[in-house]
């Protein structure tokens, strides 16, 4: 596998938009119903430009596709794209707030094979390089036994309102590395 990890940029969204699309429906089937599934992808999941524009959304190609993205952010919005509502673009301060670990989705066709975990530690030494020494994020229930795996443990979990009256639970999830 001739993996590689580049920073997303803003000609990417038409494919990243199709890959959380994918991603979403076939790897979160099991732990939520396709009700909060396109309620999320309506109101939560997609493209955080912000992250992009702030050059800390990583893309995974193999062989020039992109097959995962993931991202941290020195900014206070827990999760959630562009058309999130409650979002907090303020910069955090790395003497005391965790950076957030961000929009991690990979195309069911390229899962088990350590593609997130390589996204997930370039983004912890990106933040860590930042001088953050803490990372949380909102994971999915789908996540979090690889989160689990790689050092986080639950915070508290969340219900995140969907359109229609669903909710989507969420899991706060947070770890701390020494400097």
């Amino acid at each position: 596998m001739n993996l590689t990890l580049r920073l997303a940029v803003g000609a990417d969204i038409p494919l990243l938009t199709g890959l959380i699309a994918t991603s979403v429906r076939v790897l979160q089937a099991a732990d939520y119903t396709s009700a909060q599934l396109e309620g999320a992808l309506l109101s939560v999941y997609g493209v955080d430009t912000q992250l992009i524009d702030d050059g800390t959304y990583f893309v995974a190609e193999v062989d020039g596709a992109i097959v995962a993205c993931g991202g941290w952010s020195k900014r206070r919005t827990l999760f959630g794209s562009d058309h999130c509502a409650g979002r907090e673009d303020t910069l955090l301060d790395p003497a005391f707030d965790a950076a957030k670990i961000r929009a991690f989705f990979v195309h069911p066709e390229w899962v088990r094979r350590g593609i997130g975990s390589r996204i997930l530690d370039a983004c912890e030494a990106a933040a860590y390089s930042h001088g953050f020494s803490k990372f949380e994020m909102g994971a999915t229930l789908t996540g979090i036994a690889l989160y689990k795996a790689r050092g986080y443990h639950e915070v508290e979990r969340i219900d995140v309102p969907l359109p229609g009256g669903q909710v989507l639970p969420i899991v706060r999830m947070s770890k701390h590395q020494n400097l």
